[in-house]
């Protein structure tokens, strides 16, 4: 995987972790406009997913996982929620899953 990539779905999942909490927002307050500043956002995270060039399969599977550590971060970090162990536990099994779809072929 490049640097590139890594790149890209560190963007993305921030796109998308971000818009998703627009969109909460907007919905919370009833403002149409947030909502649709928060559906661009994550038209802009679709957008930039998909400038890797892999089948779509891998590129969804190794995705999710990034996706998933940036989300469980960002829920701690910049909402301060408190996330269970379970949740912890579950990001183990999530990343090892990307994990084997990235470098399975290679064992």
């Amino acid at each position: 995987m490049t640097y590139f990539a890594w790149l890209v779905f560190l963007g993305a999942a921030m796109l998308e972790v971000g818009g998703d909490a627009v969109v909460r927002k907007g919905l919370r307050g009833s403002s149409l406009a947030v909502i649709l500043l928060g559906c661009a956002t994550l038209g802009a995270y679709g957008v930039l997913v998909n400038t890797v060039k892999w089948d779509f399969s891998k590129l969804l599977g190794v995705y999710v996982a990034v996706f998933a550590l940036v989300s469980i971060l960002s829920g701690r970090f910049i909402f301060r929620e408190d996330v269970p162990l379970t949740t912890w536990i579950g990001l183990a099994v999530i990343v090892c899953g990307g994990m084997i779809i990235q470098f399975g072929n290679r064992m």
